[in-house]
């Protein structure tokens, strides 16, 4: 077995794992996103003397996967503070002279997922966070997906429901899916966190319209084998089955499928590797940049 190193960069907190080409993880921290400096120093500390082979990152975004540009391995246009086109992989790469494999969070979830979770064995999927942000990385073909850059779900605009005078916070777009449905939003529009309203508030009904609006949207686009749903949002276990019916409802038998159809429940799933999913996805992409047989 190779000696994996794995990086979760997230905007809250970034975690570090020691692992291999199987999945498993063996040692781990985490500790706050906080300053470049203090984060990284961190980062360096956790990794130093473990003899790691290659490197895998999964990070905020957004970034640059693109290996030809110039600004690859960037954190660029992030309103985190202090973030903004910072170049994370040049940084690690000044202390560790290994293989790296740089893509967004999300890319890393859904390469994970694919590698040894809930879309083991299939072709394509979609990984998606519901949290701070929402974001999402899709497998097609076997294959991570990127472009003019990398996909930014969480952006695209979905309709209003008719009951929600909320205006939006995203910083960009005001009212788009993250604006209208991720963790803050729901904080912003209720006066309280998520986790202090009860299951049968009307809340969830609102949440899973707006994420049953995008994921119709993802499966006539991507028609991805399986959607994985993460992030601390979706630990509302509630929310699956008013996703899974509303979703139907949208799709109005458009999509002549028996996973949408009547295997919905199988189809749209929590994470199989639970909140690993980020991190063992930091550990395929550094198997990938090591070109291990991931097992």
């Amino acid at each position: 077995m190779r000696t994996l190193g794995a990086i979760e960069a997230g905007g809250t907190k970034f975690v570090c794992a020691i692992g291999n080409e199987d999945g498993t993880v063996l040692e781990r921290a985490s500790f706050p996103t906080t300053t470049p400096e203090e984060t990284m120093g961190s980062v360096r500390a956790f990794f130093e003397g473990k003899g790691i082979e290659a490197l895998g990152v999964g990070s905020f975004g957004p970034v640059d996967p693109n290996k030809k540009s110039p600004t690859y391995g960037y954190i660029t246009t992030t309103p985190k503070p202090h973030w903004g086109n910072y170049n994370i992989l040049g940084e690690l790469k000044k202390h560790f002279d290994v293989p790296m494999e740089f893509d967004t969070d999300v890319n890393g979830a859904a390469l994970g997922e694919a590698t040894w979770g809930a879309a083991k064995g299939l072709e394509s999927c979609l990984y998606i966070t519901v949290g701070t942000g929402i974001g999402a990385g899709a497998v097609v073909g076997g294959k991570l997906v990127h472009g003019l850059t990398h996909p930014e779900m969480g952006h695209i605009f979905v309709r209003r429901n008719a009951e929600d005078t909320y205006v939006g916070k995203c910083p960009y777009h005001k009212d788009c899916l993250e604006g209208l449905a991720a963790g803050p939003a729901i904080e912003a529009r209720w006066g309280v966190k998520g986790t202090e309203l009860g299951t049968d508030h009307k809340a969830w009904e609102l949440e899973a319209d707006y994420l049953a609006q995008a994921l119709m949207s993802y499966i006539l686009i991507l028609s991805p084998e399986k959607i994985i749903m993460g992030g601390g949002v979706m630990k509302q276990q509630q929310l699956f089955p008013l996703i899974h019916v509303r979703l139907q409802e949208l799709l109005n038998g458009y999509v002549q499928k028996e996973e949408v159809m009547a295997g919905i429940a199988d189809y749209v799933v929590y994470p199989q590797l639970g909140d690993n999913a980020g991190i063992c996805g930091a550990l395929a992409l550094a198997a990938r940049a090591l070109g291990s047989e991931i097992r």
